[in-house]
């Protein structure tokens, strides 16, 4: 192996997945993480900034017409006011602090779980397979689900400092080792 490789290896139901990283790799994590915090950055901007985003009719007629295997639960949803009114703060405010969490890398993998999910909601109300299942919702949702398993945040971004900072003459992470789950 050269000095400019990573092995990795992992273990999952007893099946091992082994392989190399050049180190070129971490600017094109960064990269993902930067292309998805901006992405997400200005989709939540342009939505809080015009101030009349309403899931409701989305939810109650867009999803039904797609054919999506859940839109009786969209249509549910779309019909409870309590649901609507809190999709219509979480979409918008949701993907700003996503993307923002994404941009300056903190809270990297909390963020990238969140917006990992919205894709998965998006997936499946903008159910279009005329062309295959992964469309660009999936790939979007395993993009995120890559920022977080790389720890994306500690390549130029707050987590590493985060991380680092000492609590109890010890850093955070190894103090609080459940923090590796929202930070990195």
């Amino acid at each position: 192996m050269s000095s400019r490789e990573v092995e990795l290896s992992s273990t999952v139901a007893g099946v091992t997945a082994e392989g190399r990283l050049h180190t070129l790799s971490v600017w094109f994590i960064l990269a993902l993480r930067l292309m998805m915090g901006l992405a997400f950055f200005q989709s939540g901007l342009e939505k809080v900034l015009a101030g009349n985003f309403n899931a409701g009719g989305y939810l109650r007629n867009a999803v039904p017409a797609n054919g999506s295997p859940f839109a009786d639960l969209f249509v549910a949803m779309g019909n409870t006011p309590w649901l609507v009114d809190l999709a219509n703060v979480a979409v918008p405010w949701g993907e700003v602090l996503i993307g923002l969490g994404l941009l300056v890398g903190l809270l990297t993998r909390l963020a990238a779980f969140f917006g990992a999910l919205l894709m998965l909601l998006f997936y499946f109300g903008n159910w279009e397979v005329a062309h295959g299942y992964i469309n660009g919702d999936f790939a979007y949702m395993l993009v995120f689900l890559a920022v977080a398993a790389f720890g994306a945040g500690r390549i130029l971004g707050l987590d590493a400092a985060v991380e680092q900072y000492v609590v109890g003459g010890e850093p955070l992470v190894e103090r609080y080792p459940w923090t590796r789950y929202l930070l990195g």
